[in-house]
């Protein structure tokens, strides 16, 4: 089985990041979004991965290279824009060939992985399986109604009376039968192919479309609030680690990684936190769900539920809470300041007035 992922996207909800990095590449627990996915793909004991990207796929090959570091092995497919997920099928034709294939959206975060839902999938061999969510509010997703048996007997995108409450989410399982449905289906209203579309073509033509539900932690991590959600998930299950330098004076508390060449000085860590290689903190307090990069500054400052990028530097501001501090971004104060939400794109420069 192939993998196709798709990396496109523009990202307009995640600015100002998005303007600097693609949105795929923002870190959660100091690895960023496409690492966690290839991860779960090698985990599926899936190595050939196609990845669609769009204007911003130097960045993400910069990053990533031919993948051999993550035990996979990356063709990327360029998309000249945006016209749909099934559009990247339509590209992907000749990279994905006549095998089956798990397609997964390089947005998301599925923290618990889909390896059993995938061994189902190669097990049973539908022509399509599509993984579900439960939510509270189906009303902004893509919704699968299914039998008693799991099967799919309707997808409707973003109904505003759901029958179901299972949402359709980032990945799918296809077998090459996907292909002849997105031949036959045309633009939506919007202008793009939809892959909805193209599944309710596989079910209204009575082919074995199944659903299976996955009930762990999962997010699009579309929005800042949703990058610092999954990096408190994440960080939930950090497993301590000390390879740098943590003085006498200083007190960790919790599960703390702090890699190699970061140095902790005079300062106070509540678990579970990571510290970046490189990165100095110096008589400050860094509280828990905190993943601070590398290379970065923290001096006489507070830090709390938030993301500092590689090379972002922090001074004299004290209670930054629920923040993300772009790269090489500096953020600093006359005096301490009392508790601040910032959001910092990269290379950017902030005064907190006292």
């Amino acid at each position: 089985m192939k993998a196709l992922v798709l990396a496109g996207g523009l990202g307009s909800r995640l600015r100002p990041f998005s303007h600097s990095m693609p949105k795929q590449l923002i870190p959660i627990a100091n690895k960023p979004v496409l690492v966690h996915v290839l991860e779960d793909l090698r985990a599926m004991r899936v190595t050939e991965v196609g990845l669609v990207v769009g204007d911003r796929g130097q960045e993400i090959s910069a990053a990533l290279g031919d993948g051999s570091a993550l035990g996979v092995r990356i063709t990327y497919i360029q998309q000249d824009e945006p016209r749909g997920l099934a559009h990247c099928i339509g590209i992907a034709r000749d990279f994905l060939g006549d095998e089956d294939f798990v397609m997964y959206l390089g947005d998301n975060m599925l923290t618990e992985g889909v390896q059993d839902i995938a061994e189902e999938f190669r097990t049973r061999r539908p022509t399509a399986q599509i993984v579900v969510h439960k939510v509270p509010d189906p009303r902004a997703f893509g919704v699968a109604e299914v039998d008693g048996n799991g099967r799919v007997v309707r997808l409707v995108e973003k109904p505003q009376e759901p029958r179901s409450d299972l949402a359709v989410i980032g990945v799918y399982f296809f077998t090459p039968a996907i292909h002849e449905a997105v031949a036959a289906i045309g633009p939506s209203a919007r202008g793009e192919l939809e892959i909805t579309d193209a599944i309710q073509w596989l079910v209204s033509r009575g082919d074995d479309v199944q659903a299976r539900i996955y009930s762990g932690f999962w997010k699009d991590t579309g929005r800042v609030e949703d990058v610092l959600d999954c990096n408190r998930e994440l960080l939930d299950h950090l497993a301590p680690s000390v390879l740098g330098e943590v003085d006498g004076a200083s007190e960790l508390d919790g599960p703390v990684v702090i890699e190699e060449g970061a140095r902790v000085v005079r300062s106070r860590i509540v678990g579970p936190v990571i510290i970046g290689a490189g990165t100095v903190i110096k008589d400050s307090y860094v509280g828990p769900h905190t993943a601070i990069g590398r290379d970065c500054v923290l001096s006489a400052a507070g830090l709390g539920y938030s993301i500092m990028l590689d090379g972002a530097a922090v001074e004299r501001v004290g209670g930054l809470h629920g923040s993300v501090i772009g790269r090489d971004a500096t953020v600093t104060s006359g005096a301490l300041a009392s508790r601040i939400r910032l959001v910092v794109g990269d290379h950017s420069s902030v005064e907190v007035a006292a």
